[in-house]
């Protein structure tokens, strides 16, 4: 500890001159030492807006100060801390050997609600996790979209590994690359290598974030057949099955295929439901049904979303010391909401771009074609402007060729019901929100 918390501060003195200072007095006066153990180097923060921001933002230049300091390549990882009353800092979870491989202490088996939607990927994670000194369902592949809970499965069974004894080592396929890519460069192939092959069980999170990089498919093909043909367990996340990642592989896709996909749906309404009695638990607040419909019935895309929205409320509630009631809830959504919505993009771009990923026409989208691929097109048009708010259901239908406001909503209920049902479906639609999200 004395070690890391010397490196620390010689780090921060070093990060003070890079940045500005109002940078330096927000985001890194209050971090601390925790831990190092000549690989990964854990930084302690004062809260999750912190340690987000760092991951994000700072991570990079951060490393790069560390290896200067160090002379060894280290990974960073951020973890909430407190202070003790005798004047230690301790990390958040009671676990420091899981914090210290990066696992979210708040991402467990026994707060993952599950549901129809997510059932079979829950059992498998679960069976992974039980027996993570075997190789069982290898490699287990878990898909779905943004904010379905595979990163939560993913942690879940990290930290059970860590707790039978197991060295996980856990990453991103984002972070593989960039480490893939230094190693090259530091000429440290063989540290890099020594580093996931020794693994009892390797966890790669979004995986299809290797797509299109040829030498680090190369790698990871040579690091999963090594691991794989030594009983080792691999756990991988994507946002899609291999079968959909174009430019991925073929060989790779197909030993993703090897094991047990598990795909998660988004949740349905009893789930939805569930979860906001079990998040407002935590919180040690209680909903009232009308507040549980409203916010239940509001985010249907993804767990992230729900969320976000009763943190929203739980957070007004608690600056204005008021109960948690409808009324206050409307209020709050719509004061606090909006702010993170990103602004309307022009019809027009979303026709252009529903119609792109429909490989139909703008103009079939406004006319009168009635076959099956325009007019569910049709429908994910009128569900991404209703979604992104700023037009009526009118101005909506308007925009689609002179359509009724009642065509725009059976089209968004439509929609949402297709989404809850299909993954496929879901994924497609995101993709689309997501592009319109970029411009």
């Amino acid at each position: 500890m004395s070690s890391a918390v010397t490196i620390w501060k010689a780090a921060l003195g070093e990060l003070e001159l890079q940045v500005s200072r109002p940078n330096f007095q927000t985001w890194f006066k209050d971090t601390t030492a925790l831990a190092y153990d000549g690989e990964t180097f854990l930084v302690g923060t004062p809260n999750n807006f912190v340690t987000e921001y760092l991951e994000k933002n700072q991570r990079s230049l951060i490393e790069k100060t560390l290896i200067g300091l160090t002379r060894h390549s280290v990974r960073v990882r951020f973890q909430i801390a407190w202070e003790t009353g005798d004047g230690e800092v301790t990390p958040r979870p009671e676990n420091d050997t899981a914090a210290l491989y990066g696992f979210n202490p708040h991402y467990t088996f026994d707060n993952f609600v599950v549901g129809p939607g997510n059932r079979l990927a829950h059992a498998a994670a679960l069976g992974v996790a039980q027996h993570a000194a075997k190789a069982t369902y290898n490699p287990l592949f878990l898909y779905a979209g943004p904010g379905l809970g595979k990163t939560h499965l993913l942690h879940a069974i990290g930290q059970e590994a860590v707790r039978q004894g197991q060295r996980p080592v856990h990453t991103s396929g984002e972070q593989f690359t960039q480490e893939f890519v230094e190693a090259i460069r530091e000429q440290r192939a063989d540290d890099f290598r020594a580093r996931y092959r020794s693994a009892d069980i390797l966890m790669i999170d979004d995986v299809h974030a290797i797509s299109g990089k040829e030498q680090t498919q190369e790698c990871f093909f040579n690091t999963f057949n090594d691991l794989h043909n030594a009983g080792r367990q691999i756990v991988i996340t994507s946002d899609r099955p291999p079968k959909e990642m174009s430019r991925v592989e073929e060989r790779l896709q197909s030993r993703f295929e090897w094991g047990l996909m598990a795909d998660i749906q988004p949740p349905d309404y009893e789930t939805r439901r569930a979860i906001l009695l079990a998040r407002a638990e935590d919180a040690h607040t209680e909903l009232t049904p009308d507040v549980l419909e409203m916010l239940a019935s509001e985010a249907r895309r993804n767990i992230r979303e729900l969320e976000g929205n009763l943190n929203r409320i739980l957070a007004y509630a608690s600056l204005l010391r008021a109960e948690v009631t409808t009324d206050l809830a409307h209020k709050a959504m719509k004061d606090i909401a909006p702010q993170s919505t990103p602004l309307l993009p022009a019809p027009e771009l979303a026709l252009r771009l529903v119609a792109e990923n429909f490989a139909t026409t703008v103009d079939d989208l406004l006319g009168h074609r009635r076959d099956k691929v325009t007019a569910q097109a049709r429908h994910v048009a009128m569900y991404l402007l209703k979604q992104r708010g700023g037009l009526s259901l009118a101005e909506i239908g308007q925009s689609l060729g002179g359509r009724g406001a009642s065509t725009v909503s059976h089209a968004y209920e439509k929609v949402s019901r297709d989404i809850e049902a299909s993954p496929v479906f879901c994924r497609r639609v995101e993709d689309i929100r997501q592009k319109l999200d970029a411009k």
